[in-house]
């Protein structure tokens, strides 16, 4: 369902050139990839480029709250099977970070793109995708993104008649509610381990009600639909029935829903689940997200954690007890600049490990700590942190921008 395939005309051809230069400087001058700058150049220079990259194209959009970076990276390995690829793999999510990951795509057959929750719909307008994957909606940078209420009405207003096929997580309501809007909907039973922010009806304000796996309104009758895929322990159900087992590098519950939703993808692709699943083992890390770094003689998993939901499943997959952990939390403005969520994340599940906190709110986070009886440590650096953590493999859990701290100061 590629959109114009048109060859690029003088002008994209100028603003892909003047991008991609202004990219290369940034590195050169050691600002980072470029990837941003690069993008917002060029669409200056061509306001249309978006669309213009994305006409030759078969794209899939892969939009959530937590994982569309580690999901995005599992259907580019999968879509490798039928063609080339081309895909924002660093992560930079916005129209102009995209923008500048398309421009590398020019004998590409696929585009495999993430795409920030607030840019959804637009992005959607100007790539005209094949395929949209929606994993999750829960509360993250209120003071940037707005209610995950708001966000799903909008995704619900954006994609009303699309003409993608919808890859939606059956166990969500905020997306189901999203999703519904739409034509083509293929269910995804991708399970849901953090569920406060779905207490309420998306439809009519209700009170949800959750037996079990379920779930349902008792006052206005929406509820959860069939899914047609499934995640079933270490395996994915296709819609015949058939069991393909997932052999992930990646670790956790979460990145097994992740290979399920991408298998889903995949198959509108022609991919079978077999050979998506089987391409998938070669991501052993996303973005530095699951390394495991050597710092001052130690071993350090390196872990993302950027909101409650984030949190929890992270503290799902690390080391048991006495495994020792750093916890770093930044607010700048990448990161929201609002840290009441700290609050909603259940830190009790760490009693037993040694902790140490660094990071530019150490002081909120330690609060929290105390507030639910956690031994610690308030440290003034990662290294201050790493020479006062017990011996062992430490686990560094990090939101956004402490996490790119931390890469750069063990050299990752």
């Amino acid at each position: 369902m590629a959109g114009n395939s048109d060859p690029l005309t003088p002008r994209a051809k100028l603003a892909v050139t003047a991008g991609k230069a202004v990219a290369a400087a940034s590195r050169a001058a050691g600002r980072g990839s470029g990837s941003v700058i690069g993008g917002r150049v060029a669409l200056k220079l061509d306001p249309d480029l978006l669309h213009r990259l994305a006409g030759h194209l078969d794209v899939t959009l892969v939009s959530a709250t937590n994982g569309k970076t580690t999901t995005t990276r599992l259907i580019a390995e999968a879509l490798k099977a039928a063609g080339p690829v081309v895909s924002n793999a660093l992560g930079a999510n916005m129209p102009a970070g995209i923008t500048s990951a398309l421009a590398a795509g020019e004998d590409a057959r696929y585009g495999v793109i993430e795409v920030d929750e607030k840019y959804l719909v637009g992005v959607a307008q100007a790539t005209e995708p094949k395929c949209i994957a929606l994993l999750n909606l829960s509360r993250d940078q209120l003071d940037r993104a707005a209610e995950t209420r708001m966000l799903a009405e909008a995704w619900r207003e954006g994609l009303a008649g699309s003409k993608a096929v919808i890859v939606a997580n059956a166990d969500d309501p905020l997306v189901v509610w999203a999703a519904s809007s739409s034509p083509n909907v293929i269910w995804v039973a991708a399970g849901q381990m953090w569920k406060d922010d779905a207490w309420s009806c998306p439809s009519c304000g209700g009170v949800m009600q959750r037996p079990g796996d379920d779930w349902f309104c008792g006052e206005c009758g929406f509820r959860r639909p069939t899914p047609s895929w499934a995640l079933s322990g270490d395996h994915v159900l296709d819609p015949h029935g058939s069991a393909w087992p997932i052999h992930l590098q990646l670790p956790g519950r979460a990145n097994k829903a992740n290979a399920a939703s991408s298998a889903a993808v995949a198959a509108v692709f022609g991919v079978p689940p077999q050979v998506a699943l089987e391409r998938m083992y070669q991501v052993q890390a996303v973005a530095g997200r699951y390394d495991v770094v050597q710092f001052q003689g130690r071993d350090l998993r390196l872990l993302l954690a950027k909101n409650p939901a984030g949190w929890l499943e992270t503290f799902s997959l690390i080391d048991p007890p006495p495994t020792p952990v750093i916890l770093s939390v930044n607010a700048r403005s990448a990161d929201g600049t609002d840290t009441s969520w700290l609050w909603d994340v259940d830190y009790t599940r760490l009693t037993g490990h040694p902790i140490c906190v660094i990071g530019d709110r150490k002081l909120d986070l330690a609060v929290r700590l105390e507030v639910a009886n956690q031994q610690f440590q308030v440290c003034e650096n990662l290294d201050q942190a790493v020479q006062m953590s017990p011996p062992g493999r430490i686990e560094v859990i990090a939101n956004y921008t402490a996490f790119q701290d931390l890469r750069r100061r063990v050299g990752n």
